[in-house]
């Protein structure tokens, strides 16, 4: 930021606009933040550390809503650990997103008429890298407008040096204990991406498809069989087998026996196994083991032979038989035919089913048998639910850790190899003696073979999955393998914060690789969001055109409403509806806190705001002592220092969305709405001690909300901060954490003064209800009748029982709040029947009775049926709290304090019936 930007605003520090500019405001703060270093930690031994490691969003596209939400989230905690004293670290990067990288590539050579063939493995990567060089700063552009205070200083890649050395250090370490392997196993295929893919890039949909039942006649009898049912009628092919579950009677009797696979003869046996489900189609199943997950390992239980029928395109290959080369599309229609044309087609109905496709292409996943790089995760999975369940890592909600326990104590091998060209190449070579080893060097230096020394070694085609690196991305950012001082201070991390979607697929990966590379829990809290879905619930997509755009908000209202309405419309681990008018009515919010601010900065001030960690106290001659507080001073201070307690706390319990919401609704409702008006015919006093003391209470308050508010909304609090405080940011003689708000300290609470607070609360709970009855008075009114009640001061009559004394000395505040003739405003104790006019409203508040003699305005037969509402209600209570304390089971069980409590209310129902009766009764 230029200088001249804040230099302007010092010039005349008490001069604020009119009306909040979001846009004017955002624009000023980041670059100076991170012009004063404020984002990047020190190594401080004496200082706690706090670390959140940023998850890379893909270098792929732009960030949508979902990342705006994980963004916001983590700045609240760094923020508010920032201003709590820790060293923070929100360690920013990005992720090479193998696939979708090397798709996004791919689509641009097309347009050229190219394929990466054309151009070769190197060139290929040397456009690749030229295209992430050209979109990661979009990232950063789109982070710095959201406000996320990350230490630009510190950001990683997961292709730069360090994070790509950590992949070559873990694989060899995982490689030389013998949990990682080469073997043939079942996985997900792309035939148009042409790699296998992790189950986090397939996406399940619910589709529209047919159920083929088939007979498999048996060998030694072919009129009798077995019927199987099924979903894709051209894998039967590839059948090796028919199961059935053991406890089905329906085929007990077909178990042991041989059928005769229709179209290719091929004789295979019935077998039982549990992994079959009876009440899916007939209850029989076609065993196709090399080319359906369950399929699979059926056939490993029963030692049954695979049988692969696909080539890596999609086409059917020659162990199809007379269907070689057709596409599955073609394959399908034609076995169909010839089942029907040979009389084992039974039946055809349809069915919906879920069809998994690839994330990035949208093709059909085919699951095939190939040799591919596993990881061995049971021996990895057995720490990582232990760290979980010891407490050493906690999972927040806590219903999730149920949810990583099942995935993790039913996990299988994890297959890493991609056979793409983008990525983390796996460090294997092989020589031409037939040897195969593993290491950790960068490929270049890797000249001869480990195990005979013969040069004349290549290295492994395929690539790492991107969940590998990504799996090794809380301890690879800070350093390892390499003991720098940031792994030392920074590591083990405080939170990952993330979509509960990718619990298992991202966070599980990170934890057990963490444990066996370093040791240690790579994290001690897991806080894991929901989807933001539009205002319809459903869920964002291109393809539906549902997608907000975060930026498009920012450009809109702002990135601090962006924030607020998202967080506060969050709870741990719950999917939220996002709809443009609540983030519109955020940013209402700021600009009633900008009009809030600008009265309190207005008034005359000769001294610094004090700190909100201690009450503000001018000094002794002042008038400005606990003392010589006005009860709106102490109710205001009171219900500051509940909220500063609850937000705190909520904070702690990671109840973001409570927190902010809690903090809205203190400087809104109370703060802005009551107290200021409240206070205005104090800070209009000529005497000087009660304006000051006023001021000073106006001015604490206002510097502790905005110091609880400033990790929600950190542009607008740094603003209205400086101008509270008259511009700080420009003083070098001042302490750091004096010139900016991101480094105050978080505020703690001041007194808290529960008669002021039930005083008060009276007070406004009158002034409500008399605004209430005015407006309903005129309800019905003429236009010209509306406009003069809205301004006229009427009359009111109080009888204020014990409370008459507080009242009295809170007249003025009553009268102005409530536009009252406070010649006319008469507080007693008692009213005496003489004394209370016919055409008059009576409310009661609590113990308080308020007349206001409407004459001429009164509908006496609505104002009959309104009391007679409330005495309806209130003989309803007392109904309610008679029945229960005359059960003597609940007496004689309930603890004395509860009971008592109940006798409390009753006589107070009771009494409040007995002056509505009687109110109605003089009607």
């Amino acid at each position: 930021m230029q200088d001249t930007m804040i230099q302007e605003n010092q010039d005349s520090p008490m001069t604020m606009d009119k009306a909040y500019n979001p846009h004017a405001v955002e624009a000023r703060w980041y670059d100076w933040w991170e012009a004063q270093g404020y984002f990047t930690p020190d190594i401080d031994p004496n200082r706690e550390p706090y670390t959140i490691i940023m998850p890379p969003p893909n270098v792929t596209g732009e960030l949508h809503i979902g990342h705006a939400l994980t963004n916001a989230i983590e700045d609240i905690l760094i923020r508010w650990k920032r201003m709590s004293g820790y060293s923070t670290l929100y360690l920013p990067g990005e992720d090479h997103a193998g696939i979708a990288g090397q798709n996004v590539v791919e689509k641009e050579l097309a347009k050229e008429g190219l394929t990466r063939h054309d151009l070769g493995r190197e060139k290929f990567l040397e456009r690749t890298w030229d295209w992430m060089n050209r979109y990661r700063p979009r990232i950063r552009y789109q982070l710095r407008r959201l406000g996320a205070s990350c230490d630009w200083t510190r950001e990683r890649f997961t292709m730069d040096p360090g994070p790509a050395r950590a992949v070559r250090v873990a694989f060899k370490r995982l490689y030389d204990r013998g949990l990682i392997y080469r073997g043939e196993r079942i996985v997900n295929w792309c035939p148009r991406c042409m790699t296998t893919l992790s189950d986090l890039e397939v996406e399940n949909e619910e589709e529209q498809g047919y159920l083929w039942t088939i007979k498999y006649p048996l060998a030694d009898d072919p009129q009798k069989g077995i019927t199987v049912a099924t979903t894709r009628p051209e894998t039967m092919l590839g059948d090796t087998g028919v199961a059935v579950h053991p406890d089905d009677a329906r085929w007990r009797d077909m178990v042991g026996k041989t059928v005769i696979l229709p179209i290719l003869n091929r004789p295979i046996p019935v077998i039982a196994d549990e992994g079959v489900d009876p009440q899916f189609g007939t209850g029989a199943v076609k065993v196709t083991p090399g080319h359906d997950p369950l399929d699979f390992e059926i056939g490993q239980r029963h030692n049954l032979p695979i049988i692969n029928i696909l080539n890596l395109d999609g086409t059917l290959n020659d162990n199809a038989g007379p269907y070689a080369g057709q596409s599955i599309e073609q394959a399908r229609k034609g076995v169909v035919e010839q089942l029907q044309r040979e009389g084992y087609l039974l039946g055809v109905e349809p069915h919906t089913h879920s069809v998994p496709r690839c994330e990035r292409c949208g093709t059909v996943i085919e699951p095939i048998v190939s040799d591919q790089w596993f990881v061995k995760m049971k021996p990895l999975a057995q720490p990582a639910i232990e760290a979980v369940r010891d407490g050493r890592i906690r999972i927040v909600p806590e219903r999730f850790a149920k949810v990583y326990f099942h995935w993790m104590e039913n996990v299988r091998d994890w297959a890493i190899s991609r056979q793409l060209w983008w990525g983390h190449r796996i460090p294997v070579w092989y020589c031409a003696n037939g040897h195969r080893f593993a290491s950790a060097e960068e490929p270049d230096k890797v000249v001869a073979c480990e195990v005979c020394g013969s040069a004349h070694i290549h290295q492994d085609p395929d690539v790492l999955d991107t969940w590998f690196s990504s799996g090794l991305w809380p301890f690879s950012t800070l350093g390892w393998p390499d003991d720098t001082p940031d792994y030392r201070y920074f590591y083990p991390t405080s939170v990952m914060e993330t979509g509960y979607d990718i619990l298992f697929f991202w966070v599980a990966r990170m934890i057990f690789l963490g444990l066996e590379m370093t040791g240690k829990e790579p994290f001690h809290v897991v806080f894991l969001h929901g989807l933001v879905r539009d205002e319809h619930g459903q869920k964002m997509s291109k393809s539906k055109g549902n997608v907000v755009d975060p930026l498009e908000m920012v450009d809109k209202y702002g990135s601090d409403a962006l924030r607020l309405a998202l967080v506060t419309n969050s709870s741990p681990g719950n999917d939220q509806k996002l709809s443009e008018q609540r983030i519109e009515q955020a940013g209402h919010f700021g600009n009633k806190l900008w009009n809030a601010t600008r009265f309190v900065v207005s008034q005359r001030w000769e001294a610094p705001a004090q700190s909100a960690s201690a009450p503000a106290d001018p000094g002794p001659d002042s008038g400005s002592s606990s003392g010589s507080r006005s009860l709106a001073d102490r109710w205001i201070i009171s219900r500051y220092s509940r909220t500063a307690q609850q937000v705190t706390r909520l904070l702690e319990d990671f109840q973001l969305g409570e927190a902010g919401k809690l903090i809205q609704d203190f400087l809104w409702g109370e703060y802005a709405d009551w107290y200021i008006e409240a206070s205005k015919t104090a800070l209009r006093s000529e005497h000087e001690p009660t304006r000051r003391t006023a001021l000073a209470t106006a001015r604490t308050v206002l510097d502790g909300v905005l110091r609880l508010l400033h990790p929600y909304m950190p542009f607008l609090t740094e603003e209205l901060w400086q101008y509270l405080h008259g511009w700080p940011c420009k003083r070098s003689d001042l302490p750091k954490e004096q010139q900016a708000l991101i480094v105050a300290p978080w505020p703690e609470p001041l007194e808290i003064d529960e008669q002021a607070e039930r005083h008060f609360g009276l007070v406004i709970e009158i002034v409500r209800q008399i605004r209430n009855a005015r407006a309903e008075a005129v309800r019905d009114a003429p236009e010209e009748v509306k406009r003069d009640m809205t301004t006229r001061r009427i009359e009111a009559l109080i009888a204020g029982g014990q409370h008459a004394p507080m009242l009295r000395e809170q007249a003025e505040v009553i009268s102005t709040l409530a536009r009252l003739d406070p010649d006319r405003l008469v507080i007693e104790e008692t009213l005496p029947a003489e004394r209370r006019p016919d055409k008059a409203v009576t409310l009661v508040v609590g113990e308080v009775e308020v007349v206001l003699p409407l004459a001429g305005l009164v509908d006496l037969d609505a104002e009959r049926r309104r009391l007679q509402a409330e005495a309806d209600s209130a003989r309803a209570e007392v109904e309610r709290l008679s029945a229960l304390l005359s059960n003597e089971q609940f007496t004689s069980r309930a603890p004395a304090h509860v009971v008592q409590r109940e006798r409390e209310r009753l006589a107070a129902a009771q009494d409040r019936l007995a002056r509505l009766q009687e109110r109605l009764a003089a009607m």
